[in-house]
């Protein structure tokens, strides 16, 4: 079975595969700091109590854009699951072009997104993911990645607004009622919900317009589905294209069971 693991700036994402399915699913919050024994205790917990064994885990992918998470993560499939993880960077073999001035600054979430994009929808297509960033990208009729755009993300610009200006509470995100707010609460979530609306369907229109083409529009993140009940614009909505993106980068490159004896060379000529 593969180990998944997509680390993002708020949490990290682990999940299984056993070749046909996702068997689970556990997040847990983004430290850079959290060593491998940290991430083990809580993971195998999380194993067992959904009856799966360590033994049956042989493969690890890892994706993350949060380089200094990279080195405890590393030490986790090493040293607990036996495998050298394939770390997600854009000298893989991604099986697509990557069409944009320096591969090596695009984020392993971006180009997991638009492999899983294209294999399940082809393209050519938009990915918007709402994530700590909102990022678009653009992937095109072969499956190449053209690059896109990227702008805060919801709940950044949330916490932003609370702190920057003193009389305005933290709020949550939601679909308000109506878009002219009859109190201050009501007003930041019409903003805030109708205002990424227009930022989705502006960005949308305008990268549509570039391409000359239709696109499709695919959605992805937790608040996918929230958006996608204010605007037309975004087709469809599916969880787990970051995740999907690394169960198909591992096929197409796969990596021998790493060998516990030789961790201790491993470990001192590499320091990330």
């Amino acid at each position: 079975m593969l180990l998944a693991i997509d680390a993002g700036n708020t949490n990290v994402v682990f999940a299984i595969h056993d070749g046909s399915a996702w068997r689970g699913r556990w997040r847990i919050r983004t430290d850079a700091a959290r060593t491998s024994d940290e991430y083990a205790v809580w993971l195998l917990a999380l194993l067992g109590h959904a009856g799966l064994r360590v033994q049956e885990i042989d493969r690890c992918v890892l994706g993350t854009v949060v380089p200094a998470a990279l080195y405890n993560l590393r030490r986790l499939c090493r040293e607990w699951f036996d495998c050298e993880p394939l770390v997600a960077r854009a000298p893989l073999d991604w099986g697509f072009p990557i069409r944009v001035d320096q591969p090596e600054e695009v984020g392993a979430d971006r180009l997991l997104n638009a492999l899983a994009a294209h294999h399940h929808y082809r393209g050519p297509l938009v990915v918007i993911d709402f994530g700590t960033a909102t990022t678009f990208d653009v992937v095109d009729a072969d499956g190449g990645y053209l690059g896109g755009a990227i702008a805060p993300g919801i709940n950044l610009s949330i916490e932003a607004l609370h702190k920057a200006a003193a009389r305005l509470p933290r709020i949550g995100i939601g679909r308000p009622q109506s878009v002219i707010g009859t109190a201050t609460v009501p007003a930041m979530q019409s903003g805030i919900f109708w205002g990424y609306v227009g930022l989705v369907e502006g960005i949308v229109a305008r990268i549509r317009a570039e391409y000359g083409a239709p696109l499709k529009v695919i959605g992805t993140g937790g608040l996918a589905p929230l958006f996608a009940e204010g605007t037309p614009v975004l087709e469809t909505t599916d969880p787990d294209i970051t995740l999907e993106g690394l169960r198909l980068l591992a096929e197409r490159n796969p990596i021998p069971i790493f060998q516990r004896t030789s961790l201790p060379d491993a470990l001192r000529s590499e320091g990330d």
